[in-house]
């Protein structure tokens, strides 16, 4: 457990590769204008020009540029040194204003001490973290007076199943660190990469309440029956840019999201 930051890097630095030449973040498309912001957090961000957010867990920065595209003030975080060369040389092809940086988040107060209007975090993000306590201090520690933090995330009963949710093979619960070898990526299954990856399923209730201990005020949360992403198996399509598990239609929360405001 004390390695999990340097196996989740290495985890995460050999995915970039794949993801940058993959179908799933059409890089090409993003080049040319399109956004990679869906439409649950576009919905829930509002206008965001003039705005300084800080991303964290950005990945190799797409989302970080598409808002920075918005005319908000970007600046992403990532565990990972090769997403962040990654979104430092998209930054700079685009001649977006947004500043990347190389850092476990839990650790970025160390390293960093400007305050936002918004933290943004989105998509499989707080699965990699081992303690919501210290998440929560990190995002009230960032925040204005008056900011908000948007967190969307794929919901912690997806996270039960197997991988053709068929049965519950993991506590809803944060009893124990998952520990298991992932082998291809959800953006290419087939991709010729294997490699150990140590996370937690933080149900609902370690999520707010982690936020709440910090006195930070939940101003709207919801839940949804689709994911935006085709990154499970066995999924349908039902809409543009919405996937559910086939077999359980519209039974399964999939996805939810949470808007936190720092009151005073």
């Amino acid at each position: 457990m004390e390695d999990y930051l340097d196996i989740n890097r290495k985890l995460w630095n050999d995915k970039v590769a794949v993801h940058l030449q993959s179908d799933f973040y059409n890089l090409q498309g993003f080049m040319e204008g399109a956004t990679s912001l869906r439409e649950v957090e576009l919905s829930l961000l509002g206008e965001i020009q003039g705005k300084e957010i800080l991303h964290l867990q950005c990945h190799f920065g797409q989302d970080s540029l598409s808002l920075a595209r918005m005319g908000a003030h970007v600046t992403g975080v990532d565990l990972s040194d090769e997403a962040i060369k990654a979104a430092q040389t998209l930054k700079d092809q685009l001649s977006l204003p947004a500043q990347f940086i190389q850092c476990d988040i839990l650790g970025l107060p160390a390293v960093h001490s400007k305050q936002y209007d918004w933290v943004f975090s989105t998509y499989g993000t707080i699965g990699w973290l081992p303690d919501m306590s210290k998440w929560a201090e990190v995002v009230h520690h960032f925040l204005k007076p008056g900011g908000k933090l948007l967190l969307v995330e794929f919901h912690p009963v997806v996270w039960m199943f197997d991988d053709k949710f068929t049965h519950v093979q993991y506590s809803y619960f944060n009893d124990e660190p998952i520990s298991e070898l992932t082998e291809g990526t959800y953006a290419e299954n087939a991709a010729a990469i294997a490699n150990p990856a140590i996370s937690w399923n933080h149900p609902l209730a370690e999520v707010m309440g982690a936020l709440l201990q910090q006195g930070l005020s939940i101003v709207d949360f919801q839940e949804y029956p689709f994911s935006p992403y085709p990154c499970f198996s066995e999924l349908e399509e039902i809409g543009p840019s919405r996937y559910r598990i086939k077999h359980m239609e519209d039974k399964l929360p999939m996805l939810y999201s949470l808007v936190v405001e720092k009151v005073g």
